[in-house]
């Protein structure tokens, strides 16, 4: 787990001498009984030192909190307020400006971080400053070149795509119930009304039964060339 975060020291990143950072926000939030409360971070992080390895990019520590608030009352969720993801980040893009940084790459593991591509979309106002990575695009040509069978509207959370992701790159956090876990809610049209409650008891929208590693790794390698075109668009 300790690779979940950079170990870079000071004169690595200056020798680096990058010209993007990138930044993964995860979340804090129920994944069924058979994913960690961290799932979303882990899967931010996994992305985003994949693309800081590709790419030399400054591998920022990820957001570990965010606004899971459609997970409330089940055990274990903590959110923060859109306002407060808002001021993070606000404070991390100008802490990197004044390290002479001005470009921002945030990988979101977390769908409900809707607040994130208004963040994004303001940012770039003038000229390009920060994207957000993956979009909808990226995540369903990814989903095609590893082959998932679960659709992106079935598999919503702790489903076919989180699972394998885990089981290729950390499976000891991955429970044996995954196999059993398959939960069918669609479609979900009060969704912000109700939260996960409304549509699911177990807390898992999705098919993780389908889940393997192999599909996790060539999920992770189509992300990772995917987002050669995003790059270009800030440099």
């Amino acid at each position: 787990m300790d690779m979940l975060i950079t170990t870079a020291t000071s004169r690595d990143e200056r020798d680096r001498g990058a010209r993007v950072a990138v930044l993964p926000v995860g979340s804090f939030e129920q994944h069924g009984d058979f994913l960690p409360l961290i799932t979303d971070t882990i899967v931010a992080c996994v992305i985003a030192r994949r693309l800081s390895t590709d790419y030399q990019l400054l591998l920022l520590p990820p957001l570990t909190l965010s606004c899971s608030h459609e997970h409330s009352g089940f055990a274990g969720t903590v959110s923060l307020s859109a306002q407060t993801l808002i001021a993070v980040v606000t404070d991390i893009v100008e802490s990197l400006r004044n390290s002479g940084i001005e470009r921002l790459a945030i990988v979101n593991g977390h769908g409900g971080n809707y607040v994130l591509s208004n963040i994004v979309q303001q940012a770039n106002v003038g000229r390009p400053r920060m994207v957000l990575f993956p979009g909808r695009v990226e995540w369903e040509a990814a989903r095609t070149a590893a082959g998932l069978e679960a659709s992106g509207g079935e598999d919503m959370h702790a489903g076919e795509l989180e699972v394998s992701l885990l089981l290729h790159a950390y499976p000891e956090l991955v429970g044996e119930d995954f196999r059993h876990g398959d939960w069918q809610a669609s479609p979900r049209p009060h969704l912000l009304v109700t939260g996960m409650r409304g549509y699911s008891e177990s807390g898992v929208i999705g098919r993780p039964s389908l889940a393997t590693a192999e599909k996790g790794r060539t999920f992770l390698d189509s992300l990772a060339r995917s987002f050669k075109d995003h790059l270009a668009l800030l440099l």
